[in-house]
């Protein structure tokens, strides 16, 4: 869970991965997470009147790649209140800027990358913290999307998959554009859903260029399905 975003504050110079990760391994950071889940399930999930399928997936042990579409900054939030298990994240670097919510979104499970551009660090760090057997998400398509269509899958996620092992579960989320879209500055009672498809097994040995594209191509598809099931979902 991530992307608690501050507004009018002074900029500061991003926190370091490395101080992010010791927030959230912290006491401290562990307790304000579970908290703040507890909350939000009481709160914001029912008000969104969240239905949720597959969900049990969320609570394979091990090291697990989470590869969600997104719409909104509630996907996040949603499916970190679906699982059992902590999540972790990678949040843009300027949520890391002020310091309060820098300890926030760290004690939330999120690590900073720069936007723009490969962060070598921050990958290196998403690596060994899936292979250390936490639950990552990878958002696929990068940033917010607008629609119903996943329009591509970036490299990253079969990457990490390649390095680690670690199994890609592809998860669709619907409602959440109409109910908290890029720019909102309220959520609306919309109706969301969560469906969490099938686990993906990671490809095995060294890929060429046209074998790494036909699988993220293949993660697509299997994005694709799950996402319209989600719309489904939250429509029916």
């Amino acid at each position: 869970m991530s992307e608690i975003e501050p507004t009018d504050t002074e900029p500061t110079q991003p926190k370091s991965v490395e101080w992010a990760m010791k927030v959230h391994a912290s006491r401290a950071g562990r307790g304000f997470y579970w908290v703040t889940v507890r909350f939000l399930r009481l709160t914001l999930m029912r008000w969104l009147r969240v239905r949720k399928q597959g969900t049990h997936h969320l609570s394979m042990e091990g090291p697990l790649i989470l590869a969600p579409v997104h719409r909104s900054n509630l996907d996040s939030i949603i499916i970190a209140c679906s699982a059992k298990r902590r999540l972790r994240a990678i949040g843009k670097e300027s949520l890391f800027a002020h310091p309060v919510f820098a300890w926030v979104n760290s004690a939330l499970g999120a690590i900073p990358v720069r936007r723009g551009g490969p962060d070598r660090v921050a990958m290196k760090s998403s690596q060994n913290i899936i292979r250390d057997g936490a639950m990552m998400a990878v958002f696929p398509e990068g940033t917010r999307q607008i629609g119903n269509e996943v329009t591509g899958v970036f490299g990253g996620t079969t990457y990490l998959a390649q390095k680690t092992g670690a199994p890609i579960i592809p998860i669709g989320i619907g409602g959440t554009e109409a109910a908290m879209a890029s720019g909102a500055k309220g959520i609306k009672r919309v109706r969301c859903s969560i469906v969490v498809g099938e686990p993906i097994a990671p490809p095995e040995g060294r890929l060429s260029q046209p074998q790494r594209r036909a699988f993220s191509e293949d993660v697509s598809a299997k994005l694709q399905a799950v996402f319209d099931q989600a719309i489904a979902l939250a429509e029916s």
